[in-house]
């Protein structure tokens, strides 16, 4: 009835002169049922682009690695191919043909061996006439059907649609083509739209394609990974289910980076629930990076159900703080400092929006440690570095009757003004663990924390113990001229010992006093207002009876 409605309704507004301009709904995503979580596995481009080493066996051997190294099982599922595995014509019949030296079995051998693995196969053309390869690799523009057809029956799985040669053909036109003639194979096929962002495809592609490439191809530089993470990080409103924003493949194991960049590759990728597309040749990957690549808690933040890609929090500084909501009612946070030395890096669980709580957990999935804060996560972050944490509502337990060293407990928050705080070692420069052991004045402690003035640590007590103390003092590790600071511990808001002003020259002070009816214990190392060079303070021994 209201399609007879509106066919009358036009023909009147063609009688008297006026058009009518009707609305047509779309689809919130693609209605293919694929990518209901960002797609990962591996493409090759970023490592061989189009040399030989790009080859049958290269791809059968990545598939095993899929499976012998873990990568499988940690959810990577597509191994796809990229540019030059055609030649450079079509046959007599109009059909791409593979290269008979790299692929001498064809594609099809090769997707069902990928099959055989439990895996699943993808392939690349262009929608233009040609390729992006200078050699001319013939592309889909105007041979959609065909194309998609013969991919169908060699069991492709995924096909990434590149941008080049377009002949100045609409984009959405290109890549609507090719996506119907995806869905009439009836074959299930992942489509990936290589658009670079040229036509802001994230204001359209949704019903179109699984993903949409954002920005132009990544590089295996540090600063190249950053601009892109900026390009993509204000687009999160776009992607959902079946529907992603793609900052193009993972660099995470080729060597440009440092491992500690290639964590923050991946924590952001994961944080902004992108495609985790390996883009290294995992015959070379160190075990480092393999690790990376395999952390379950990270790749668990980009594959979480609810689908929603984390939005900016704050950006002040070069520290950015994003904030990822997930299924279970916890939230993902990322604290990247995107500075050339270490910086603390602050949030709320307010601000994260995970919504209010006594108290929450927090877990460090590089770490994998955890503490417990009542709203402020903050953190010491080291250069190029990111920490992600889970947080999650919880109730905190007091800690047990008894004797108690103080760095064998868990923080409710810890905040260093030089490198992170150090369980039983010293603070040393700026790297978690590179400390040494905590000495004061030649007197050496075996337990403690070792901290960089202006810092602060909470525990939680709840109102279970009833004494601290601990020798204070500048770590030997600073010249006896240098250093200057004051020692004081808080109970809940009032303070129960202060140190007074300490050198690097001053002998141990113990520091006591009544924590009863606490709920909070603070430990505070102040820059004795003369700036903090130097300033590298140790509690020794910090005890508590409870």
């Amino acid at each position: 009835m209201l399609r007879r409605l509106a066919v009358a309704v036009a023909a009147l507004s063609t009688m008297l002169g006026f058009v009518v301009v009707q609305a047509t709904p779309q689809a919130l995503a693609l209605d293919n049922g694929l990518a209901r979580t960002p797609p990962m596995g591996f493409n090759n481009w970023n490592t061989t682009q189009c040399k030989a080493t790009f080859n049958e066996a290269m791809i059968k051997s990545i598939a095993d690695l899929f499976v012998s190294k873990g990568l499988k099982d940690a959810g990577y599922q597509y191994v796809n191919i990229d540019d030059c595995w055609a030649k450079t014509s079509r046959n007599a019949q109009g059909n791409l043909e593979p290269d008979p030296v790299r692929f001498p079995n064809g594609i099809k051998a090769v997707a069902d061996y990928v099959h055989s693995k439990g895996l699943k196969f993808g392939i690349y053309t262009s929608a233009g006439t040609k390729t992006c390869n200078t050699a001319g690799f013939p592309g889909g523009l105007n041979h959609e059907t065909q194309d998609a057809n013969l991919f169908a029956s060699w069991g492709v799985d995924y096909l990434k649609y590149d941008n080049c040669n377009n002949q100045g053909v609409d984009a959405q036109q290109r890549y609507k083509k090719m996506r119907d003639a995806l869905a009439a194979t009836g074959r299930p096929i992942v489509f990936s739209i290589c658009e670079w962002g040229q036509n802001q495809p994230w204001t359209w592609a949704q019903p179109v394609g699984n993903l949409w490439r954002t920005t132009g191809d990544i590089s295996d530089s540090y600063s190249k990974m950053v601009s892109i993470f900026q390009k993509n990080l204000p687009l999160a409103q776009y992607a959902k289910p079946g529907a992603w924003n793609d900052p193009d493949m993972l660099e995470v194991g080729n060597g440009g980076m440092t491992p500690a960049e290639y964590r923050s590759h991946f924590s952001l990728w994961a944080i902004m629930a992108a495609p985790l597309l390996i883009g290294a040749d995992l015959r070379k990957v160190s075990a480092e990076n393999y690790e990376t690549l395999l952390n379950k808690d990270v790749i668990a933040v980009d594959q979480d159900t609810l689908g929603v890609q984390g939005k900016q929090i704050s950006a002040s500084g070069n520290k950015y703080v994003i904030s990822k909501p997930l299924s279970n009612g916890d939230y993902a946070v990322a604290l990247f400092n995107n500075n050339s030395s270490a910086q603390t890096i602050s949030t709320t669980a307010s601000a994260i929006g995970i919504g209010s709580s006594s108290n929450y957990n927090l877990k460090d999935l590089w770490s994998k440690s955890t503490r417990n804060t009542t709203g402020t996560i903050s953190v010491s972050v080291p250069a190029h570095e990111t920490v992600i944490y889970r947080v999650s509502k919880g109730v905190r337990t007091p800690p047990a009757e008894g004797t108690h060293q103080v760095s064998d407990l868990s923080w409710d928050s810890a905040v260093s003004g030089w490198g992170p705080v150090e369980k039983d070692r010293s603070n040393n420069t700026q790297a978690g663990g590179d400390g040494k052991t905590l000495t004061i004045n030649g007197t050496t402690y075996a337990k403690g924390l070792g901290t960089h003035a202006a810092s602060d640590i909470s525990f939680y007590l709840g109102k279970a113990c009833d004494t601290f103390s601990a020798s204070v003092g500048v770590d030997d590790e600073v010249a006896s001229t240098k250093g200057s600071v004051v020692f004081q511990v808080f109970a809940d808001g009032t303070k129960i010992a202060d140190s007074g002003t300490m050198t690097g020259a001053t002998a141990a002070k113990q520091l006591s006093g009544s924590i009863a009816g606490a709920d909070q214990l603070r430990l505070v190392v102040t820059d004795a207002g003369d700036g903090n060079n130097s300033d590298h303070a140790d509690w020794g021994n910090p005890t508590i009876t409870c």
